[in-house]
């Protein structure tokens, strides 16, 4: 009852904040990002989340490889419009980089691998739960996503729709 209630709340302040926001790509403000202070060596928590395909994922798996965690939701507008940058990413990039989709479709779990399925996701999609959702700073509006260098720190963390160049510059700058 406590997750649900947590999670409804959470929607609902996404659905206020992040997917009400009528940002365009050009216009994502790049002060969204963490501040240089808190960017120095930040561990990434780990966690371990069911995929689409009922398989366990640990985002320690992938240390190595630069990782993009996308918090998203499938009614979520700017989450939608962001889908095709990050397939794209992860084609441009797949030696080095690994997007992790984290859904945090609640009531609507059963959207979410239609909406793999028409968009064409070529990244691995786990459903969030409440720890994740704390653990990453109690995320309060979607989309939100990391990213997290090859030994795991927290690099960049971005509040809404961000553009494909952001990412590629930043993968650029670890690589």
């Amino acid at each position: 009852m406590k997750y649900n209630l947590v999670l409804a709340v959470l929607l609902s302040s996404s659905i206020i904040f992040g997917c009400s926001k009528q940002e365009t790509k050009e216009e994502q403000n790049p002060e969204t990002q963490l501040s240089e202070q808190n960017q120095n060596e930040i561990k990434a928590p780990d966690f371990s989340l069911r995929t689409t395909d009922n398989k366990d994922l640990k985002l320690s798996d992938y240390k190595g490889k630069i990782v993009i965690l996308d918090f998203w939701a499938t009614w979520c507008g700017p989450c939608r419009r962001s889908v095709p940058d990050l397939i794209e990413i992860q084609k441009e990039y797949k030696n080095d980089v690994i997007v992790i989709g984290i859904s945090l479709d609640i009531q609507t779990a059963k959207n979410v691998v239609p909406f793999i399925n028409e968009f064409g996701i070529n990244y691995p999609v786990v459903f969030g739960n409440e720890k994740v959702v704390t653990d990453y700073g109690n995320i309060e509006a979607i989309p939100t996503s990391f990213v997290i260098d090859k030994k795991g720190n927290v690099v960049d963390m971005y509040v809404g729709l961000v553009p494909k160049e952001v990412f590629t510059n930043k993968i650029k700058d670890i690589l």
